[in-house]
C-alpha cells in the first residue's frame, strides 16, 4: 500500500501516489475524534467528497489516493483506525488486494468501508470476513456519511447495552432515519453531511441468546442450544414462494415502502431456498429483501449477529460466499409454519 505523502490540496480532485490532508475549506488537519482514514478511490471527485464528509465527521485524513496504491508490493508500517474503499467495478488483482486489506484492518482492529456495485457485490461480500467491515452498494452520500457516524458510535464507545426490543426498534429507527437523509439528499447537495453518527447501536454479548429465548423457551441443561429433537419439517417451498409473490404484489398497488419488511422476506426466501437445496448468493438475498441493497446488508449484518443468518464459504470458489438459515432459525421458521397449519396457505 502506499505510503502518506505530506500535502493534500483539499478539493483539487487530483490524483496521485498519495497526499497528506491539509485541512482546506476550513477543516482542522486534526480531526475531533482524534481517528485517522486512509481514502482509496480512482474518482478525483470522489476522494474529495469522501475527505470532505470525513473532515466534518471530525476523523483526521491521512491519505487520499486511487486504487492502485493498494496493489503496490509491500505493506505500510500500520493501518490507520478507519479505510474507505472505492472499487465499482473489480478485477481478480483488486480482489487479492482487498482480501490482504481485510486481513491487515482485522488483524490492526481497523474499520473498512467498502462501496461496490451490485455486479461486483457477490466477489467483494466473498474476500471479506474477517475485520470489522460495512459494504455499500451504489451508496449515495448519505449512505456514507451515515457508514461514519457507524464508526464513530463503535470506536466511542458510547452504546448502551440493548435489550433485542430495543436493537430491533433503533434499528428500523435508522433506517428511517436512512431514508429521511435520502429525501433531503434530493432537496439539497449539502443535507446529507449533517446525519453523521446516524447509527448508534453495537453488537452485545448476550444478545444472541435473548433472540434464543424468544425463538424457543425450551434449553437444555441452562444453555442457550435449542432442543431439536421435536423439530416439526419445514415448509413446502411452493407455499412459501406463493407468500413470497403475495407479498410482493402488494408493491403493484401500494407504495413499497410502507410494507417494507426486510428480515421477514429475507427469512422466507432462505426458508424456500433451504428446503430446495439451493444456495442463495448475497446479492440474490439482497433482491430478495425488497429493499435498497445496502440496507440490505445492514439488516444480514444484524441478523448475523442475532444467530439467525450465517455465511458459508464456496468451497470450489474462495471468492465467493452464500448465506443460509442458522440451524436455530430454521427450527424457529419450522415451528411457525406448524402453528400456522393449514391456514399458512392464505397468508399475505
Amino acid at each position: 500500500m502506499g505510503q502518506t505523502a505530506p500535502q493534500f490540496e483539499y478539493g483539487s480532485g487530483e490524483s496521485g501516489s498519495g497526499h497528506g490532508f491539509d485541512g482546506g475549506a476550513g477543516f482542522s488537519p486534526v480531526g475531533r475524534s482524534g481517528l485517522a482514514v486512509s481514502i482509496f478511490a480512482d474518482r478525483g471527485y470522489l476522494r474529495a467528497e469522501m475527505a470532505e464528509d470525513a473532515a466534518a465527521a471530525g476523523l483526521r485524513v491521512a491519505q487520499t489516493t486511487d486504487l492502485a496504491r493498494l496493489l503496490e508490493p509491500g505493506d505500510p508500517p500500520s493501518l490507520p483506525d478507519l479505510v474507505l474503499v472505492d472499487c465499482p467495478v473489480i478485477d481478480g488483482a483488486e480482489l487479492a488486494a482487498l482480501s490482504r486489506l481485510d486481513l491487515r484492518a482485522s488483524q490492526a482492529g481497523s474499520h473498512l468501508v467498502v462501496s461496490t456495485s451490485m455486479g461486483s457485490l457477490d466477489e467483494v461480500f466473498g474476500c471479506l470476513d474477517k475485520a470489522d467491515t460495512q459494504i455499500l452498494v451504489t451508496p449515495s452520500r448519505a449512505d456514507r456519511v451515515i457508514a461514519l457516524g457507524r464508526v464513530l458510535a463503535r470506536s466511542g464507545n458510547r452504546v448502551r447495552e440493548l435489550s433485542e426490543e430495543d436493537r430491533l426498534s433503533l434499528l428500523r429507527l435508522t433506517e428511517q432515519v436512512s431514508q429521511i437523509a435520502h429525501k433531503l439528499e434530493k432537496l439539497s447537495s449539502h443535507g446529507a453531511a449533517e446525519t453523521p453518527g446516524a447509527f448508534r447501536f453495537e453488537n452485545q454479548a448476550g444478545y444472541t441468546a435473548k433472540v434464543d429465548a424468544k425463538l424457543d423457551p425450551q434449553f437444555d441443561g441452562g444453555s442457550d442450544r435449542l432442543v431439536r429433537a421435536s423439530r416439526p419439517p419445514l415448509p413446502d417451498p411452493r407455499l412459501v414462494r406463493k407468500i413470497i409473490r403475495q407479498r410482493q404484489l402488494r408493491a403493484r398497488f401500494f407504495e413499497g415502502d410502507l410494507f417494507a419488511d426486510p428480515a421477514w422476506d429475507m427469512l422466507l426466501d432462505l426458508t424456500a431456498a433451504r428446503v430446495e437445496h439451493v444456495r442463495v448468493s448475497v446479492t440474490s438475498l439482497c433482491i430478495a429483501s425488497g429493499v435498497p441493497p445496502t440496507t440490505a446488508l445492514r439488516w444480514i449484518g444484524q441478523m448475523t449477529d442475532a444467530g439467525l443468518l450465517q455465511r458459508v464459504d464456496d468451497e470450489t470458489d474462495r471468492r465467493r460466499a452464500f448465506i443460509t438459515l442458522t440451524d436455530k432459525a430454521a427450527d424457529a421458521m419450522a415451528r411457525y409454519f406448524s402453528e400456522l397449519g393449514a391456514s399458512a396457505a392464505s397468508l399475505v
